[in-house]
């Protein structure tokens, strides 16, 4: 959920982000679980704006994100560099 970086995302902003960049739908029920559970683990914050609640990254989950694209990066370092011996 990196683009929650850009700004807040409704659920329903994350289903059509998925469906639009993946060609995948999937149920809000997935989502809106998804989200709940980030935001229990303190990952996102949610704020109802009007009839909807939107969703942004934390400070914690800005955190989480920056150690994960690291790791992909070392690891892709590695995996390049045993492919390469």
């Amino acid at each position: 959920m990196s683009e929650l970086r850009n700004a807040p995302f409704s659920g329903y902003d994350v289903i059509s982000y998925i469906n639009t960049k993946f060609s995948i739908l999937v149920s809000s029920g997935t989502v809106y679980s998804l989200l709940y559970s980030l935001e229990r683990n303190g990952l996102v914050e949610g704020v109802w704006v009007e009839k909807k609640r939107t969703y942004k990254l934390t400070e914690k989950g800005e955190k989480t994100i920056a150690t994960i694209l690291n790791a992909h990066e070392k690891i892709e370092c590695f995996m390049s560099n045993l492919l390469k011996a």
